[in-house]
């Protein structure tokens, strides 16, 4: 890590940050963010960080391509724009930032990191209307993460893109599943990252979902804590991986969960499954 100032090293002791710099350290590591893939938000409690943040420290601001009413006066602690996970915990200065959105919603302003004239994520837009769309879904909601999970994405290779079929063949894969993610998974039609389309999109399925698709691309999963929203993506993730191992079996698929041993699997954890998704 880069020497720092003092003001600096108080602020990268906040619990947030430091459970961020691990968090993106594990994910590098499991091969599910190489390069500068992968982005995070992490909506923060203004009680958690305004303590921390200097009226001293320098301030760009942004202009938003969108409105995100919902979001004003908000700080999100973000990756940085073509930074790479593997490196934040070594350089959190650079590949980190806070932001504050506008009273009215139309502005992003830096308040902390982003060093060297660095920005946020590209992927913006689809953070931040997904954090709207998530929020009016559920108020304790706060992270949104996007990661290359190498079996999800092996999976839109050769599994029918469906939302029903998609979901149930996941829920059939690891007992927990339809536990962890009783709505089932939203999918897109692959799309042009970066762009609003894709966050207006996005953010559409996350009313419905906490995790979307993003075929041969990634996905993006939401929850209140960053353990969460990663634990979401890891049960998803390992249920591909099974997936993926089955498939290649040449034996196949020769015996699984019902959907009645589901149904009755639900019950049992007091969860309500899409029954959109169920025969």
């Amino acid at each position: 890590m880069k020497m720092i100032n003092k003001k600096d090293e108080i602020l990268l002791n906040v619990p947030e940050i430091q459970e961020l710099m691990k968090l993106t350290q594990d994910m590098w590591k499991m091969g599910w963010d190489e390069r500068n893939g992968g982005n995070i938000s992490y909506l923060l409690k203004e009680e958690n960080i305004i303590p921390y943040l200097s009226e001293a420290y320098p301030k760009r601001q942004m202009v938003l391509d969108f409105k995100v009413e919902l979001l004003k006066n908000q700080y999100l602690l973000v990756t940085a724009s073509g930074e790479y996970f593997r490196n934040i915990i070594m350089d959190p200065l650079a590949t980190l930032g806070i932001i504050r959105i506008s009273e009215d919603g139309n502005f992003a302003e830096i308040v902390w990191g982003f060093e060297g004239e660095g920005k946020p994520t590209s992927e913006l837009s689809s953070h931040l209307m997904s954090h709207e769309a998530r929020l009016a879904e559920d108020p304790e909601h706060r992270v949104i993460m996007h990661t290359h999970a190498t079996n999800l994405i092996a999976m839109t290779f050769t599994h029918v893109l469906s939302e029903k079929e998609m979901s149930s063949t996941l829920w059939k894969m690891c007992t927990e599943c339809i536990v962890v993610f009783p709505e089932g998974v939203g999918i897109l039609p692959w799309m042009i990252p970066g762009t609003d389309e894709i966050g207006i999109e996005t953010a559409s399925k996350m009313k419905d979902f906490r995790l979307v698709v993003w075929p041969h691309h990634g996905i993006f999963g939401s929850g209140a804590t960053l353990n969460e929203a990663f634990g979401l993506i890891e049960t998803a993730e390992k249920a591909a991986e099974i997936y993926m191992l089955v498939k290649s079996h040449p034996a196949g698929i020769m015996q699984e969960i019902t959907d009645q041993q589901l149904i009755d699997l639900a019950k049992a954890f007091n969860v309500k499954p899409n029954p959109l998704f169920l025969s």
